[in-house]
């Protein structure tokens, strides 16, 4: 027992830097891929059809396919293709693996968000309309309250399964947790640094449970 507890206080100054990076991902992906899927839902569900047919097929086709294949893809594919890879190319694995989490959950949240705005009753739109809103305090005042209160249990469920997502990116070579907990074990041969890693896991989804728990009760009405 005692040697445990020494192992993880041992540890957890290297883990503690791999938290960072996986923390560091998480922040930016979720508070990019939000309103890139918001703007998404509006696309899709709009009123030009050749726009939501291109946004409708985007969809389906990150939520279709691996996102570990799109990560590769994003670092290794795009600098292979002719004329496009020549502008579109990344400075660092970071940065990379970034684009490609964000263009793969704002097509999950899309989904999500659409699902929120088919569940505001119709008659609300019609409602707003002889009170003489506009098309965008409609949207504003009625729609979006109501689809954020509708969604947000899913968001919640998503962004949690981002932070184990996050485990992905050590495919590019980066240092986040996982990555981390995997090179002590490789020097030590002791796997309850797989434990340990475990349990920082769980604290960073036990907060954002908390988060959302609590935004849930503020947009209850």
């Amino acid at each position: 027992m005692m040697s445990i507890i020494g192992n993880t206080i041992k540890w957890t100054p290297y883990m503690l830097s791999g938290c960072a990076l996986t923390i560091k991902l998480f922040l930016i992906v979720i508070v990019l891929s939000l309103p890139f899927g918001l703007l998404l839902t509006f696309l899709y569900t709009g009123k030009s059809k050749i726009i939501g047919a291109v946004v409708g097929f985007y969809i389906l086709v990150m939520r279709g396919t691996p996102l570990l294949l799109q990560i590769f893809f994003v670092w290794y594919g795009l600098p292979l293709i002719p004329k496009i890879g020549k502008y579109v190319t990344f400075s660092d694995r970071f940065t990379a693996g970034c684009v490609a989490y964000i263009f793969n959950y704002a097509a999950y949240f899309a989904e999500i968000f659409r699902g929120g705005l088919l569940s505001v009753d119709k008659g609300q739109f019609e409602a707003a309309k002889v009170l003489g809103l506009s098309e965008a305090q409609t949207t504003f005042k009625i729609v979006l309250p109501q689809m954020i209160r509708i969604s947000l249990p899913a968001v919640s469920n998503e962004a949690i399964i981002l932070i184990k997502d996050t485990a992905l990116i050590t495919t590019l070579g980066l240092y986040d947790l996982l990555k981390v907990t995997n090179n002590i074990v490789n020097t030590t041969t002791n796997i309850t640094a797989f434990g340990v890693a475990a349990c920082f896991y769980l604290i960073m989804s036990s907060v954002l449970t908390f988060v959302f728990n609590r935004l849930e009760k503020k947009f209850a009405f």
